[in-house]
């Protein structure tokens, strides 16, 4: 009996296990369930928001390292650091003679500009605008200052058709370089930004220069230079030249001045030429601005005395320099006789006259001046 009891009431508990069992399970399911969605849900918007972050990055980056823009400032920043050996090797800066050509500008123009100490200080660079037209030219705006000067400048860019890689290569599709017509009168040689040149050492005709032509000057744009001429004989204040427009010709021209120090050489050497010409005892000194015309005889010869030399100044005439117009005054003493009774009688008379003359300015920095009689 005990025997049967048993095994009865085991097998009236096992149906109910059974039963909890089930259910246990049943109700553990959708919650695993539900927590595995949220979990999914919350890495998915994880997920979502990272792929937005390395975007946001990346375009930042590309910004910043990698677009047109950045290839411009690329350039820019060189500039400013006065690194112009640098500056020529980036894609698309360097020029070629065709292309000078092509762009409607002197094809020979001297290189002198391009180097470190003709370059001005730039700052204060910022982007301003990056359009890219259908044929994939991508223009690039930057403002800045230069020399304390504010400027914008507008560059054309394009890719490289050397590019290689995932990364994109950017090129100038219009060199930045300009070239400044320089016509500088008065002096062959100049100073631009503190650097010396000299005509001749830049023009296409070298040593046969002419001195009134203008020089062709490839320049960096953007730049600022100042052009003065410094000699013992020739100065000027100086003209500022912005460049700041690509494959631009920009015409510049101005007279030098005499310096104080020319002027009173020029003033000593006519005063030494007249005394030179008083020592002639003729009534005629030859190559003299002045002379004495008599009709009758002279006893003995005449003698000459400058009583006032000329005031000189100093006028352009071409590639050199003229002796204004003005006055000086000789005296003559000389004994005449007459022809009509015999009689002699002294003249003693001053003999004011009217000088010019021309000065030029030879090949090794020397003045040859000629002076003469004016009309």
């Amino acid at each position: 009996m005990e025997h049967d009891g048993t095994d009865q009431t085991a097998d009236a508990a096992a149906p109910d296990a059974t039963v909890v069992a089930t259910r246990t399970a049943t109700v553990a399911g959708p919650r695993r369930r539900r927590k595995l969605a949220i979990d999914l849900t919350v890495l998915g918007v994880v997920g979502i928001l990272l792929v937005g972050a390395i975007g946001a990055s990346s375009a930042v980056l590309y910004r910043q390292l990698y677009s047109p823009t950045a290839f411009v400032l690329d350039y820019l920043h060189l500039l400013a650091d006065g690194r112009a050996t640098d500056a020529l090797l980036v894609p698309g800066v360097s020029t070629t003679s065709s292309t000078l050509a092509a762009a409607k500008l002197p094809a020979d123009a001297s290189g002198a500009l391009l180097r470190s100490n003709t370059l001005t200080p730039l700052s204060d660079v910022e982007p301003v605008s990056e359009t890219t037209d259908a044929d994939g030219t991508t223009t690039v705006t930057v403002s800045y200052r230069v020399g304390g000067h504010a400027g914008t400048t507008t560059f054309e860019v394009e890719r490289d058709e050397d590019e290689s890689g995932l990364l994109p290569r950017w090129r100038f599709a219009q060199s930045p370089l300009a070239v400044i017509e320089l016509a500088v009168r008065g002096s062959m040689q100049f100073e631009v930004n503190g650097f010396s040149i000299d005509k001749r050492q830049v023009s296409p005709d070298g040593s046969d220069a002419d001195p009134l032509e203008p020089i062709p000057l490839l320049a960096f744009s953007p730049g600022l230079y100042s052009i003065t001429v410094d000699t013992a004989a020739t100065t000027s204040p100086g003209v500022a030249v912005l460049s700041d427009t690509p494959l631009a010709e920009i015409p510049v021209s101005f007279q030098a001045e005499p310096t104080e120090k020319f002027v009173g050489v020029v003033q000593q050497e006519v005063d030494d030429f007249l005394a030179q010409c008083a020592t002639q005892k003729v009534l005629q000194p030859t190559g003299c601005p002045f002379g004495y015309y008599v009709r009758n005889r002279i006893v003995e010869p005449p003698t000459w005395k400058i009583e006032e030399n000329p005031v000189v100044t100093l006028e352009p005439d071409g590639a050199g320099w003229a002796i204004t117009r003005t006055q000086a005054v000789a005296k003559i003493d000389v004994q005449i006789r007459s022809i009509f009774d015999g009689s002699v009688y002294d003249v003693n008379e001053l003999v004011p006259f009217f000088l010019t003359g021309k000065i030029t300015i030879l090949p090794d920095g020397t003045a040859s001046i000629a002076v003469s009689a004016a009309d």
